[in-house]
């Protein structure tokens, strides 16, 4: 594990514990269902419990973690059957999303979408899965910012949460990064053209496409 970056005040100290944390369970150290043990994890990065429990408030707030009552904290775990609720909740909420931002765009906007388009093939060429993800959430929030609904906001970041880790391990293979990308840029060229129905329809294939990803990964475990 990687040493915890420097930090300058306690809420730094809870962040940099709250983004490890969250490396370890993209990495599968900690694994969907797991407790995680505040008094092991104060031991294992040299520091009192407090930054740690509130780094992990930081990570339920992204749900990659959830607490249960009397039990403790625990990494988030969804049923298959849940999770593909969810991806076809997603993409409708995405396609009204998009569609609404190709009738907001503006040049700036474009340039955004460029550089994340530009950064997320470098990731994918290089094979940096967690940049990738990074990126990707970026993404999907700008055409979220675009369609200006703080409703759909809301619906679509509360779907998010939920699937999280699961979208994460989506990307461990160069192919499926480079695939995501591609159906990113199809839904940017609407998008671009003003194309509402089109970024509507393409933003939708692209989440039933994770969700057919999701499925793929299921049957090789």
């Amino acid at each position: 594990m990687s040493a915890i970056v420097p930090f300058t005040t306690a809420e730094g100290l809870s962040r940099s514990i709250a983004e490890q944390l969250k490396q370890l369970i993209y990495a599968g150290e900690f694994k969907a269902g797991d407790r995680l043990n505040e008094a092991a994890l104060a031991a294992r990065m040299g520091t009192s419990r407090g930054p740690i429990r509130e780094a992990i408030r930081i990570l339920t707030g992204t749900g990659l973690v959830t607490p249960v009552v009397n039990r403790g904290v625990f990494v988030r775990q969804v049923s298959i059957r849940e999770m593909l609720e969810i991806y076809d909740l997603r993409a409708l909420v995405f396609g009204f999303a998009a569609q609404r931002a190709a009738e907001n765009i503006t040049e700036a906007h474009r340039s955004q979408f460029e550089s994340l388009l530009e950064r997320m093939e470098q990731a994918s060429q290089s094979g940096d899965s967690n940049s990738y993800y990074d990126l990707n959430i970026e993404f999907h929030a700008l055409i979220l910012q675009l369609a200006n609904s703080t409703r759909a906001h809301q619906l679509y970041d509360s779907y998010v949460k939920e699937l999280h880790l699961y979208r994460r391990q989506n990307f461990n293979t160069p192919g499926n990064m480079r695939r995501s990308n591609l159906e990113h840029r199809r839904i940017y060229e609407a998008i671009a053209k003003g194309s509402a129905a089109r970024a509507k329809a393409v933003a939708e294939e692209h989440i039933q496409a994770g969700r057919q990803r999701l499925l793929a990964s299921a049957d090789e475990k």
